[in-house]
């Protein structure tokens, strides 16, 4: 697909002013072997933006997520963060330009305590990176910050429980907590409320409206009440595609994506 649904902008800059986005994606292509999975993916998102990206199974979300966050090297195109290319680049160097993702499948430190967990998750942006020569107890900025982030994701309460006996829901904040403990100004959350209950999710779309104030938001979601709720903007993803991306009212009512939700689209399984 063409650059034109990555490079539409709204707001009231001036004609001639330099615009730089948080994320913007240009004729992004990945292909496995033979098969393309990502056919020329191209988005344009602004700074403080909260973004749903949807689609049906198979769709190629996850390998969208995968090219942005470095997991997966694209085949062609470009990604830039805050106006820099990072398509190329490793994971460990997007995140400390300034993006940060979970996973589908929940990542924390088990053994560890929730606080420990957190603590892990500011070191490196506080400068303490690979030193054996402090203890962890003794770094005050590092245990403040911990504290905080304790706070904000609502686990005070469960300081030093092991992340193990926390429940489902509690791991899940956890892990955005850990995703935003680095200080990065793009989030990139996967599936966030996959496998919880309705009351679960709606206190954690709360969560993650709190915690995102400020900064850039990517999420890939299934559940239409978290997306409606949450995004500013739809990007929905068919056959490795970005058919849409608009406003919530104008993709409910775009044609093109309710013939996808119908079955009507061509699909194919992707990584």
């Amino acid at each position: 697909m063409g650059r034109d649904p990555g490079i539409h902008r709204e707001g009231n800059e001036k004609a001639g002013d330099p615009v730089t986005a948080a994320l913007e994606l240009r004729d992004l292509r990945k292909s496995f072997g033979k098969t393309e999975i990502i056919r020329g993916c191209s988005l344009l998102v602004e700074q403080g933006e909260r973004i749903a990206v949807i689609g049906p199974n198979g769709a190629g979300k996850s390998t969208l997520f995968n090219l942005i966050s470095g997991r997966f090297a694209p085949t062609s195109g470009e990604v830039l963060l805050n106006g820099h290319r990072i398509d190329g680049k490793k994971p460990f160097e997007i995140n400390r330009l300034g993006l940060s993702r979970s996973f589908q499948i929940t990542n924390i430190f088990p053994k560890l305590s929730v606080f420990e967990n957190l603590r892990c998750g500011v070191l490196w942006s506080l400068g303490y990176k690979y030193t054996f020569l402090k203890f962890l107890a003794d770094l005050d900025d590092a245990n403040e910050r911990a504290e905080q982030l304790l706070e904000m994701i609502h686990l005070h309460k469960k300081r030093d429980v092991l992340a193990i006996n926390l429940t489902y829901a509690e791991q899940r904040a956890l892990e955005v907590g850990i995703t935003i403990a680095g200080g990065a100004n793009v989030i990139l959350l996967d599936e966030p409320t996959a496998g919880m209950s309705r009351g679960e999710t709606r206190r954690f779309i709360d969560l993650i409206k709190e915690v995102t104030v400020g900064k850039t938001l990517l999420t890939v979601e299934h559940d239409m009440g978290v997306v409606f709720g949450l995004a500013d903007k739809i990007a929905v993803v068919v056959y490795g595609e970005i058919i849409a991306y608009d406003t919530p009212e104008r993709v409910r009512a775009n044609q093109r994506v309710q013939e996808a939700y119908l079955g009507t689209a061509p699909t194919q399984e992707a990584h």
